[in-house]
C-alpha cells in the first residue's frame, strides 16, 4: 500500500518540528499562576528530554494576560544555548526591544487576519500592526534576531465569522510583510476541518517565497492532531503543541486547549522520541495540571496509562 498523496508519510512526520507552547498559550486560560522558578525549571526540562523548540511567554499586557507578567524574567534567566531553541510571542516594535534587551533572539510577531479580532487582541486593526513589522525586522535583524509573522484568526473570527483566504494570503505576500522568517498559520478557535487546513496552508506554502511555515491548531472541535497532519502533509514544517492540550486565547470567546504535546508526538515519532520520553512528559504533565487544577485532554496520556503493558508505548499508573 502506498502512502495516500493527502497524507503525509513517516519520513515527512519525523522531519517536523515540533514547537511546545505550553509556557504561552497554554498558560493564558489557566486560573493559577506559575512561579517564574517553575517555568525556568519546565522550559530546561522540556529542552532535555528532546522537545527541539518552545514558546516561552508573551509581552501582552501584564493587566490583561497575569500568568505571562514575567515572561521578560523568564528569557533572562535563560542562557544563550536555551534562548537558541525558545520563541517569544510580541505584538508591536516596543515589544521587540523589550525583549532583544532581556536576551530574546526568536519573535513570533502576532496579528489577526480579522480586524475585529485583532482591535480585541491588541487594541489596534490589522493593517496598523503589519504596518509596524518593517521596524520589528529591522531591529531584530541588527542584534542578531529573527521575526516569525504569525497569522491568528487564519481560518475563522469569533466575532466576524469565517476569514476568507485570500486576505490571509494579501498579508502573507505583503510588502510589508517580507524580511520575516516564517508564516505562522493559526486556526485560533479550532473550528477548521483538515480540508480547510490543508488548503490554506498549501496556498500559504506557496506564497510564502521560501519562508518556513509552521501550523498552530487547537483542538476545540477534536480535529487538532488531524488538522495538523493535514497541515505537514500540504508543506509546514514546524507544528505548535501544548502539554494535554493546556490552552487558548483568552480575547476569542469559544477557543479552549491547544492540540497536545503527547498526541502530536505519538503521531509524528520522531527520532528522539521514545517511550521513555513520552514516560517523562506523562510525568512532568501531571505535575503541572496538579499546580493549576487544570484537567488532562491529551488522548495519548489516556491511551499511555490504558494498562496494555505490553505495548511498548505504555506507561503503568502511578
Amino acid at each position: 500500500m502506498t502512502a495516500s498523496a493527502h497524507f503525509p508519510t513517516a519520513d515527512a512526520l519525523r522531519a517536523v518540528t515540533l514547537r511546545d507552547v505550553t509556557l504561552r498559550d497554554g498558560l493564558q486560560l489557566t486560573g493559577k499562576l506559575l512561579s517564574t522558578e517553575r517555568k525556568i525549571a519546565l522550559a530546561r526540562e522540556l529542552l532535555r528530554i528532546g522537545v527541539p523548540q518552545l514558546e516561552i511567554g508573551s509581552l501582552a499586557r501584564p493587566d490583561l494576560v497575569p500568568p505571562l507578567a514575567d515572561t521578560l524574567d523568564v528569557v533572562a534567566a535563560l542562557d544563550e544555548e536555551e534562548r537558541h531553541r525558545c520563541w517569544v510571542w510580541v505584538a508591536t516594535p516596543r515589544h521587540v526591544e523589550r525583549a532583544l534587551a532581556a536576551g530574546a533572539r526568536n519573535l513570533q510577531y502576532c496579528l489577526s487576519v480579522s480586524d475585529a479580532h485583532n482591535r480585541a487582541n491588541v487594541g489596534r486593526d490589522t493593517m496598523a500592526s503589519l504596518e509596524a513589522i518593517p521596524r520589528a525586522v529591522e531591529m531584530a535583524d541588527a542584534a542578531g534576531g529573527r521575526v516569525q509573522l504569525c497569522l491568528a484568526t487564519a481560518f475563522t473570527c469569533p466575532f466576524d465569522g469565517p476569514v476568507e483566504p485570500d486576505r490571509v494570503l494579501e498579508i502573507v505576500t505583503s510588502p510589508l510583510a517580507q524580511g520575516t522568517s516564517d508564516v505562522v498559520v493559526c486556526d485560533t478557535l479550532g473550528q477548521a476541518s483538515p480540508a480547510e487546513v490543508g488548503a490554506l496552508v498549501s496556498d500559504v506554502r506557496a506564497a510564502a517565497q521560501g519562508r518556513g511555515l509552521v501550523f498552530h491548531g487547537h483542538d476545540t472541535w477534536g480535529q487538532g492532531v488531524a488538522n495538523t497532519l493535514s497541515a505537514i502533509a500540504a508543506g509546514a514544517d514546524t507544528v505548535d503543541a501544548t502539554l494535554r492540550g493546556l490552552g487558548g486565547c483568552p480575547f476569542a470567546p469559544g477557543a479552549s486547549g491547544n492540540t497536545a504535546t503527547e498526541d502530536l508526538l505519538f503521531a509524528l515519532r520522531p527520532d528522539w522520541f521514545v517511550p521513555s520520553a513520552l514516560e517523562r512528559l506523562i510525568d512532568l504533565g501531571e505535575n503541572l495540571l496538579s499546580e493549576l487544577g487544570e484537567p488532562n485532554r491529551s488522548r495519548a496520556v489516556q491511551g499511555a496509562r490504558g494498562g496494555a503493558m505490553a505495548f511498548p508505548w505504555s506507561v503503568a499508573r502511578s
